[in-house]
């Protein structure tokens, strides 16, 4: 029993929302809010500026188990989750084996317990891009969606086959564009900064060609795309065009490609290689656009553990990607709070990624399941690696500091305070 003294809530659909309360939870259900609530057995959660909202969702993080469990194990990514804020994960398929039959999806969603795992079934068996895995089997057993996860579906047939296929039972399809045949051996954005490294670039054009390929596919099918962490202001502009016409997509950016252009990989720097790459102050400036119009939906982490073996290396050797759970929300509200509010903040992690997968939107009203992230947006404090509770700490941000701390999560019975 818990009983959260002086938060604010910030939920649109809550009755208290804005309201500065208490409130008691018992059973991992909402009992009571109001004002100065006692309870002679609960254990007291209070702190200075606390905030609460609905639990924050991310879609796209990389588990790592089954097969990777050296990078991440599902106790790990749930830990780290928990620790920035994420109450749920809508986890791809990329995972040895792949989640491309009942047998995976239940594997994932059988193993929830402090986080709920949504997984994200492959589009293609073993996300080969060949032929079209199960997806009616998986959808049954509780799939959310179907990608090849960091894999973009190069091949036009196989999204067309997907977007139809999936259209009967509403299903979604996610898919990162990139066409490899242009970013093939690319190293970071292709520009001025690519150039002067003497490295290949990888243009724009990569992903604006397949984008624009998978709304023409999207328009013939009349089905349902998510386009996973865009990063060009042209992609602002195609989905922009894409959502007046009336199709059905939606769209999510990483925070990093909200903060940083690619000038950050001037010192060598691994860990700011990523897919997509960091591209320039114009694409950020449209992108923030983009988020504060609603063209972009949702933000996420990008959460892609890597072990030190494959990230520590001369950055052309380097792999691509960073941890990015426990650092999503100090991102934000240190480096875009005069750009996103904290109501924005939360539409962005808690509402939006839950209406993009068709899932139930928790509320905080009495009666209703403590589906709940705790917050702190004035809270001051530096991450250090021992506090990481991924496996792998394969971050740039070891030693930043942040304003703004989540102070735990509430998902039912389970807690990590």
């Amino acid at each position: 029993m818990f009983l959260i003294k002086n938060t604010t809530i910030i939920d649109p659909n809550s009755p208290a929302n804005g309201e500065t309360v208490d409130m008691l939870i018992d059973a991992g259900t909402i009992t009571k809010i109001g004002k100065q609530l006692k309870h002679p057995s609960a254990k007291i959660i209070e702190a200075t500026d606390l905030q609460v909202s609905p639990g924050w969702l991310d879609i796209g993080a990389q588990v790592g188990e089954p097969g990777f469990e050296h990078r991440e194990d599902l106790q790990s990514v749930a830990a780290a989750a928990a620790a920035g804020g994420f109450t749920a994960l809508a986890c791809f398929p990329n995972t040895n084996p792949t989640i491309h039959s009942k047998s995976e999806v239940s594997f994932l969603k059988n193993h929830a317990t402090l986080v709920d795992f949504y997984p994200i079934g492959a589009l293609s068996r073993d996300c080969a891009g060949g032929n079209l895995a199960e997806v009616y089997d998986m959808a049954a057993s509780g799939a959310v969606a179907f990608s090849d996860g960091a894999k973009s579906i190069t091949s036009a047939g196989l999204m067309k086959r997907g977007l139809e296929y999936l259209k009967g039972i509403n299903g979604l399809v996610i898919n990162h564009p990139n066409d490899t045949s242009l970013s093939k051996g690319g190293q970071l954005h292709e520009g001025i900064i690519s150039t002067q490294l003497g490295m290949k670039g990888i243009p724009a054009l990569a992903e604006t060609l397949m984008l624009k390929r998978d709304l023409d596919l999207l328009a013939y099918t009349n089905s349902r795309l998510h386009v996973h962490n865009i990063s060009t202001a042209e992609s602002v502009k195609l989905i922009k065009i894409a959502k007046a016409k009336g199709l059905q997509v939606t769209a999510s950016v990483s925070i990093m490609h909200l903060i940083y252009t690619h000038t950050a990989v001037e010192n060598f720097d691994p860990n700011y290689k990523l897919s997509p790459p960091l591209r320039e102050q114009s694409d950020i400036k449209a992108l923030l656009k983009g988020v504060k119009e609603g063209v972009i939906d949702i933000v996420n982490s990008n959460h892609t553990p890597l072990e030190v073996e494959a990230k520590k290396l001369e950055f052309s050797y380097a792999d691509v990607g960073i941890i990015g759970l426990e650092t999503v929300y100090p991102l934000l509200n240190t480096f875009l709070k005069k750009h996103l509010s904290t109501a924005a903040i939360v539409n962005l992690l808690a509402i939006q990624p839950r209406i993009v997968l068709d899932l139930p939107i928790p509320t905080i009203s009495v009666g209703e399941k403590a589906n709940l992230t705790l917050f702190q947006s004035t809270k001051e404090w530096t991450l250090t690696q021992s506090a990481i509770r991924s496996k792998s700490k394969n971050t740039p941000f070891i030693g930043q500091a942040f304003s703004g701390k989540v102070l735990g999560i509430i998902n039912g019975n389970f807690t990590n305070f």
